[in-house]
């Protein structure tokens, strides 16, 4: 297996399931509600907005240059999530975050080997590589944190 395809499996993995952790984006937030997600403790952000932001550099800067558009987006928006007021709201989010990611994993899938040591978009953030690995240790920390503010929240769940 191509190392690409390797780092593509890591990512749908952490999301999906399969991973050797044991921990995953889907099974984590299957039973949360929206209350849940937007309930804010001990100063820390909701678990709606931890996933908005994940998703964020997934949707608007990885997808896009794996599409070759033009990136945007700006560290001080990824935390700009659009209200959750409804279950339908929350939900809304998690299938957007799961439509990403699969497109991710896809794209990811497709890309040679040989790209890793390109320049992703300037110089200043390094190479292929760097990002790709990158955005799964983002998602593993953010997952983490998702699951002790689940605990706070509902400890029985």
């Amino acid at each position: 297996m191509s190392l690409t395809k390797q780092i593509a499996e890591h990512f749908k993995q952490v999301h999906f399931g399969g991973n050797w952790t044991a921990v995953n984006l889907t099974t984590t937030l299957a039973d949360i509600d929206w209350q849940m997600a937007t309930t804010k403790v001990y100063g820390l952000n909701s678990i709606a907005i931890l996933v908005f932001h994940m998703n964020y550099y997934v949707s608007e800067v990885m997808l896009k240059v794996m599409q070759g558009i033009p990136v945007t987006a700006h560290d001080k928006f990824s935390f700009d999530i659009p209200p959750i007021q409804s279950q339908d709201d929350w939900e809304k989010l998690l299938q957007k975050t799961w439509n990403d990611a699969g497109q991710f994993i896809a794209l990811m899938e497709q890309l040679d080997d040989s790209k890793l040591q390109d320049t992703f978009i300037t110089e200043k953030f390094g190479n292929y590589y760097r990002n790709l690995s990158g955005i799964i240790e983002h998602t593993h920390y953010h997952l983490g944190q998702i699951a002790i503010i689940k605990k706070i929240i509902a400890p029985k769940l």
